[in-house]
């Protein structure tokens, strides 16, 4: 059973308890698209940083 409720603003799906995974939903044409994510607790990397590093190393690729 998904126990997340929809936040109308942006299609995220919010979890209702921590054990539940977002799911994030976008709709391209008449296809739809859901992606569930999750990051870590201990991680000492932020999402900027994360983003910034992907996009130099593809930079360099």
């Amino acid at each position: 059973m998904n126990n997340t409720y929809p936040d109308m603003n942006n299609g995220i799906m919010l979890p209702t308890n921590e054990l539940d995974a977002p799911v994030m939903t976008k709709q391209i044409g008449r296809t739809t698209y859901e992606v569930s994510y999750h990051f870590s607790a201990t991680s000492a990397e932020t999402m900027n940083d994360k983003i910034r590093r992907l996009i130099k190393r593809d930079m360099n690729s």
